[in-house]
């Protein structure tokens, strides 16, 4: 599955990227036909919270209207709606542009602040805009995290 996500389901899918799901965020200002069309160009379910948006639309499987409030309710309700696997590929999108990462070059450990060095064993970049990521004590949160999520989604 890949996604699209409207302006205000910016955190939504920032733990989809960290889910490992190809999301994209829809950029400032785009119009709701153009925002439709590049889903459906990119083969993407489109996710927002524009109840006008959806009222206008015929019924389809490719866009979905999320109820929720906060980031909290958005993630449940999007992992008992799509049943969203938060297993599927941790940690292998960049949060921020959403490329694939890819492992890093040994000399990039420099660029590791010395006390993340210590703890961590590996080391990803994006290819696109070039962020260093490696297993820190966020990581572990954020596994834990998406460990809840899945049990959420199982109930």
């Amino acid at each position: 599955m890949k996604f699209l996500a409207d302006e205000m389901l910016r955190g939504l899918a920032r733990w989809l990227r960290v889910a490992g799901y190809d999301t994209a965020v829809a950029a400032p200002g785009t119009s709701d036909r153009e925002l439709l069309a590049q889903a459906r160009r990119e083969g993407r379910i489109f996710l927002t919270r524009d109840r006008r948006l959806v009222e206008t639309l015929p019924p389809a499987d490719d866009v979905v209207l999320l109820e929720c409030h906060d980031l909290d309710d958005c993630l449940a309700e999007r992992g008992r709606r799509l049943r969203i696997d938060w297993q599927h590929r941790p940690f292998s999108r960049c949060l921020g542009c959403n490329t694939p990462l890819q492992p890093a070059d040994a000399a990039r450990w420099e660029d590791v602040p010395d006390g993340a060095r210590a703890g961590a064993t590996e080391l990803r970049h994006c290819p696109a805009c070039r962020q260093l990521y490696w297993d820190g004590s966020h990581v572990a949160r954020m596994r834990e995290r998406l460990a809840e999520l899945a049990g959420q989604a199982d109930d």
